[in-house]
């Protein structure tokens, strides 16, 4: 389970280390393999190879008469990128990807259970001010119907 913030450092080529902490749960599960792609919160999300592979058959799977699931595609499955970890535990972050999260040097990398986002770490923080203040009842509304579709 992939779960909790780091932050980190993008070099100047685009390269982020993984962290430790994650190294060997993402070794298993996908022997250092990743997909990186687009988020319409402006950051990048991050999956293990097989997880991906899940996600993209889902969303490739939606009828292209759709115009939300039209965007979709294009964000996502038009954006990813396989990258895999190097030597020293890098991922190389294309320049596109990084232009689109606003992603220069200070990154805050945060589990999300079977994926990452990566988010430019003042986007981040912005974004944290943004949830706290965003409409309570709007939120649960759409809470309630998300939650309702969940099977336990």
């Amino acid at each position: 389970m992939l779960r909790g913030p780091d932050n980190l450092t993008v070099d100047a080529k685009g390269r982020m280390p993984l962290p430790s902490r994650h190294r060997e749960l993402i070794q298993e599960l996908c022997q250092g393999q990743l997909f990186v792609t687009l988020d319409r919160d402006r950051c990048l999300l991050i999956y293990p190879k097989p997880v991906w592979l899940e996600v993209e058959a889902k969303i490739t799977s939606l009828p292209d008469t759709n115009a939300y699931a039209k965007k979709l595609k294009r964000l996502m499955v038009g954006n990813a990128t396989e990258v895999e970890l190097d030597s020293a535990n890098r991922i190389l972050i294309k320049p596109l990807l990084r232009q689109y999260a606003g992603i220069e040097k200070k990154v805050v990398l945060m589990g999300q259970g079977s994926k990452f986002e990566l988010w430019d770490e003042a986007r981040y923080l912005q974004s944290l001010d943004d949830w706290g203040t965003r409409d309570q009842a709007e939120d649960e509304a759409q809470m309630t119907e998300d939650i309702a579709k969940l099977t336990w």
